[in-house]
C-alpha cells in the first residue's frame, strides 16, 4: 500500500496550510480509489518533536517496514532536510518544498525557549544538542549535490525570504527541480499551483507533467 509521509518545518505543525491542503487532497484521492476498488493511500503527518533525533525515531516507528517504492515523503523547509535524510536511508523518493540545506547552521541562532506558529500555547526548548543532532542527519557533503538526485522533486521559490534559493538549487542539482520566479518561503500558492503535480509525482514518479 503506498504511504505518504508529510514532514512539516521548524516551529510548524500538521496544522500548516500546506499540510492541511495535502491531507484534504489525499482524502479526496482515497475516496476515488475506494470507488475504483483500489486500496487507500496511507497518510502520515505527525507533530514532530523539537529533537531531530527524536523526530527521526518517531518517523521510523510510524513507517515500520515501509520503505523503497512503497514510500514517498513530502518535506517543507526543515521537513525537506528530514525528508532527504529519510529518502537516502530508506531508499525512497521525496518531494521537497523550499528545503533547508544546512539547518544546523541556520538554526543555531534559534537556540532558546520557543513556541509553534500555529499554537502559541505549545512551547519547547531548542538546544545546542538539537543543533548537533541536525549535523548527524546530514547526507554527504552539504556543499556538494545530494547523492542520488533522481530521488527528489524539488520546488524552489526565488523569492524565499528565509532560505537562499541558489543554495537549494545547487544542493539538488540533477533532481527534478522547479525554480519559481518570485514566490515566498511558505509557497503561498501551493494548494492552487503545486499540490496536484506533487501528488502525481509521488504516485507516479515517471510522470512528465510536472
Amino acid at each position: 500500500m503506498p504511504t505518504l509521509l508529510y514532514l512539516h518545518g521548524f516551529r510548524s505543525s500538521p496544522q500548516s496550510a500546506k499540510a492541511r491542503a495535502t491531507a484534504q487532497r489525499v482524502e479526496q484521492i482515497n475516496q476515488q480509489r475506494l470507488g475504483q476498488g483500489l486500496p487507500p493511500l496511507s497518510w502520515l503527518c505527525p507533530q514532530l518533536p523539537p529533537s531531530p533525533r527524536a523526530a527521526m525515531t518517531l518517523c521510523h516507528d510510524l513507517l515500520g517496514k515501509v520503505r523503497g517504492d512503497d514510500l514517498c515523503l513530502i518535506g517543507s523547509s526543515l521537513g525537506g532536510f528530514y525528508a532527504t535524510y529519510l529518502a537516502h536511508s530508506l531508499q525512497a523518493r521525496a518531494a521537497l518544498l523550499n528545503p533547508a540545506v544546512d539547518p544546523a547552521r541556520d538554526l543555531r541562532g534559534q537556540i532558546g525557549h520557543l513556541t509553534t506558529w500555529h499554537d502559541p500555547a505549545l512551547q519547547f526548548n531548542f538546544t545546542a544538542q538539537h543543533v548537533d543532532e541536525l549535523h548527524a542527519l546530514e547526507v554527504g557533503d552539504l556543499r556538494a549535490p545530494v547523492p542520488d538526485p533522481q530521488r527528489y522533486l524539488v520546488i524552489i521559490a526565488q523569492g524565499d525570504e528565509v532560505l537562499d534559493w541558489r543554495e537549494m538549487a545547487a544542493r539538488y542539482r540533477g533532481a527534478k527541480c522547479s525554480v519559481l520566479p518570485g514566490g515566498d518561503h511558505a509557497l503561498s500558492d501551493y494548494a492552487q499551483q503545486h499540490l496536484d503535480p506533487v501528488l502525481r509525482w509521488c504516485l507516479n514518479p515517471a510522470s512528465n507533467d510536472f
